[in-house]
């Protein structure tokens, strides 16, 4: 196997989302993804970037958090990660085996690292020190029937699922989801709301919103969230607030 990956992007800047929001990360955005969520924001990653080998990506790694504390000190269960975080997002990091090693040799080095995946792929292989930040692809999506369900018997403590909300419909969806499977007995629940997309972010290849759809303001998903008491957390892509919502290395 080839000791490489193709690779979009790699940047510092700060986690926009999870319950690690607002901590600076390391993102390192792989190419390819098998599916076209109709929201997706970087569809640039779909086809975009250059091979690089697990090294150059690592070299470029700890280039980008030399500024911060070494990673390989020590800290102890239950405290504050070292910074930054790295990060593996896309496309969809998973459809690229190599991946995997990456992550490890990461983990190895002492880093605290976040696994961003559609859900759409067996998480079993990941590094169990990896924290696993999964997707449930919500109606709007118009790729529900993707959902690899088997996921959610691999899911610990540390891992994270993320239901991506635009409309009613996925609001509706997700409260059903959780009564039926209880994830949240398991690991934290994101509900992210869909920020519309710039014109510059529009992709043809993107599936539409299923007809009939109600959309959701962002106001109105947090009022649903704390009328129906669920026990998840609400957040928006702190990124987009920050900087322009197109802008790419943020």
């Amino acid at each position: 196997m080839s000791d490489t990956l193709v690779v979009t992007e790699i940047y510092l800047s700060l986690q926009g989302e999870s319950t690690f929001a607002g901590l600076p990360c390391v993102f390192i955005r792989l190419t390819a993804c098998d599916l076209r969520c109709s929201y997706c924001d970087t569809a640039y990653a779909f086809t975009e970037g250059k091979k690089k080998s697990l090294e150059e990506i690592c070299t470029e790694v700890r280039r980008l958090a030399a500024s911060f504390s070494n990673p390989r000190s020590s800290h102890k269960a239950g405290r504050t990660p070292k910074l930054p975080l790295v990060e593996l997002t896309g496309g969809e990091p998973l459809l690229q085996k190599n991946s995997l090693p990456l992550m490890k040799r990461l983990c190895d080095d002492g880093f605290t690292v976040l696994l961003e995946t559609s859900g759409a792929h067996d998480i079993s292989p990941v590094d169990p020190r990896v924290r696993r930040i999964m997707d449930l692809k919500c109606p709007s999506s118009g790729e529900a029937g993707r959902n690899c369900w088997a996921n959610l018997k691999l899911l610990k403590a540390t891992d994270e699922i993320k239901f991506v909300i635009g409309t009613v419909e996925d609001y509706e969806w997700a409260r059903q989801q959780i009564a039926a499977h209880r994830p949240n007995m398991v690991c934290p629940l994101l509900f992210s709301w869909v920020h519309p997309l710039a014109p510059e972010q529009q992709n043809k290849s993107l599936k539409k919103v299923p007809a009939g759809q109600m959309p959701v303001s962002r106001r109105e998903l947090a009022e649903r969230i704390i009328a129906d008491a669920l026990p998840v957390r609400f957040q928006v892509q702190l990124h987009k607030i920050i900087w322009a919502p197109e802008q790419r290395g943020v």
